[in-house]
């Protein structure tokens, strides 16, 4: 993501995003929730429990006609557009990415969970410090660029600033928090062992109950020690749709995926464009441009293996992925019910 599409920061590890205050916003049509199709309320009645389909956020002007009643502004979506979004009827899930860059208070999670159904989860990523073990040589990290992260792995920060905000704020609506580790050099990680040993340390100490998740980007992190720290410690590993990491299919054989409490997925770039290039090629994102049926079909199968051990599975979904995350969701969700319905139809004729 390009720094000048990244929220504004007032502190590395505090700040926050001011908003305007109610009086000097411009008054505008409430935001409400696009009329469904019969067909689409069908797919999302059809689609089965512990199956949350979502998006990466919500927040895109270009949904208007299949997540929104109007086009309204990223400002305007930020604040009205959720509870709108949670009336799709496939969507039962939605990535909270803000959260990345800086905390958030319990205050803010506790105004998003209540704007959703009591069947609604929220896929959360914590905070940036806790997966960095140096900064980035990049102006947004200011004073600390290039510099060796004193909070990597931390479990005292991560309690206080990450999972006591997450787990007071979402209450029974919270899913997945996910600590996302991006790619960074092996050796600042103190190689594939000393890093297995921290996670697993870092788990241990916190608090039990909350679903945690680990998000690597660096396939040689995918060590047996790896899925080992994770099982340990009941942490689920997630699924990267990711050009630098393996198949899915491999990741979950590496990772042990179908043994964790849930199965995690986010699907996020084709394998042939970078960031930018499907920034450019798909916005305004209101229709899929390039459709990844391979993909697709793994990911449905994925689901229907979550479902058959019966853990629930989170999917998250890009914009950049095809082009249009909710339109994605969708024919993700036909996949699904395709596939259950193939698999019912086999069990009868088994039975018979």
């Amino acid at each position: 993501m390009s720094a000048s599409r990244r929220p504004a920061q007032f502190d590395l590890f505090t700040g926050a995003v001011e908003e305007p205050p109610v009086s000097s916003r411009r008054r505008t049509q409430p935001v409400g929730p696009a009329e469904p199709s019969d067909s689409l309320r069908m797919l999302g009645e059809q689609l089965p429990q512990g199956v949350y389909l979502g998006t990466s956020s919500w927040t895109f002007p270009g949904w208007n006609g299949l997540v929104y009643d109007h086009e309204a502004s990223t400002t305007q979506l930020a604040r009205e557009g959720l509870a709108a979004y949670a009336h799709h009827p496939v969507l039962r899930t939605v990535g909270i990415d803000r959260t990345f860059y800086a905390p958030v208070p319990a205050a803010t999670f506790t105004e998003y969970a209540q704007q959703v159904p009591d069947g609604f989860r929220f896929l959360v990523k914590a905070h940036e410090a806790c997966t960095l073990a140096r900064f980035p040589v990049h102006e947004r990290y200011g004073a600390h660029r290039g510099q060796v992260n004193d909070r990597f792995l931390q479990a005292a920060y991560a309690m206080d600033h990450v999972v006591a905000p997450f787990v007071e704020g979402l209450g029974d609506k919270a899913g997945p928090l996910v600590f996302q580790f991006p790619p960074q050099d092996p050796a600042a990680l103190g190689g594939a062992g000393r890093f297995v040993e921290r996670l697993h340390a870092f788990f241990s100490a916190l608090p039990k109950g909350p679903l945690y998740a680990v998000e690597v980007r660096n396939e040689e992190l995918l060590t047996e020690g790896f899925a080992q720290a994770l099982a340990d410690t009941g942490v689920s590993p997630v699924l990267a749709v990711w050009a630098h990491m393996p198949p899915v299919a491999r990741q979950a054989k590496l990772t042990r995926a179908f043994e964790a409490r849930a199965v995690v997925v986010r699907w996020m770039l084709p394998p042939n464009l970078g960031y930018e290039e499907a920034y450019a090629r798909y916005a305004p994102f209101n229709r899929l441009v390039d459709e990844d049926v391979g993909t697709r079909d793994v990911l449905a199968r994925v689901c229907m293996a979550a479902v058959r051990r019966e853990r629930p599975v989170f999917v998250t979904i890009n914009n950049k992925a095809e082009g249009s995350a909710p339109l994605s969701a969708v024919r993700l969700a036909e996949r699904v019910v395709s596939h259950k319905e193939e698999g019912g139809q086999r069990s009868v004729a088994h039975a018979t």
